[in-house]
């Protein structure tokens, strides 16, 4: 075995436990929101969702890296964890609106003739007049988990799921 062989199957290995990390924190998020709906705290369960996301989007960004030069690492990793590259968390979009809300703010505010803003809506109906509404920019329906940026949607149960999943996978091979 040569010294990067060695160096790649260490940072491998570095990889799928971090990748074991993050789905451990989402599971743990997921815990905090279903524990809150016996006692319902909005920022709790914002909170929760947040970190969903950004464990989610790390994993993501771990098996399909934004940069050009990683590409081989992220295609090395799913194929020895045999994930789909279709998978739910190779689609970042959703979280994407999450983590830049700054830049979505910026630019409703100036492409938008409404004065109407609503955001951080937990809805357990969410109407039609909620779901097309471009108005409406963050909403979470927690009968049904999911979550919506001005019309477009995540089932925050299906990535949970995957996210599962992928560490199921990760068992035979992680660290922690």
């Amino acid at each position: 075995m040569t010294a990067d062989s060695k160096i790649n199957a260490l940072a491998e290995m570095v990889f799928i436990g971090e990748i074991v990390k993050q789905t451990k924190i989402a599971k743990r998020a997921d815990e905090r929101l279903q524990a809150n709906n016996d006692n319902f705290d909005e920022l709790e369960v914002w909170c929760s969702i947040q970190s969903i996301l950004v464990a989610a989007g790390n994993v993501s960004k771990i098996l399909w890296p934004s940069r050009k030069s990683s590409a081989a690492r992220g295609e090395k990793l799913r194929s020895l964890l045999d994930i789909d590259k279709c998978n739910i968390l190779s689609d970042r979009k959703l979280r994407n609106h999450f983590e830049h809300y700054d830049e979505r703010i910026e630019d409703w505010f100036e492409k938008s003739r409404s004065s109407v803003y609503i955001d951080s809506r937990i809805d357990p109906l969410q109407s039609n007049f909620s779901n097309n509404n471009t108005n409406i920019h963050r909403i979470y329906n927690p009968l049904t988990q999911t979550l919506t940026f001005r019309g477009e949607s995540i089932d925050l149960g299906k990535v949970l799921i995957a996210l599962e999943e992928i560490r199921y996978k990760c068992r035979h091979l992680a660290l922690s």
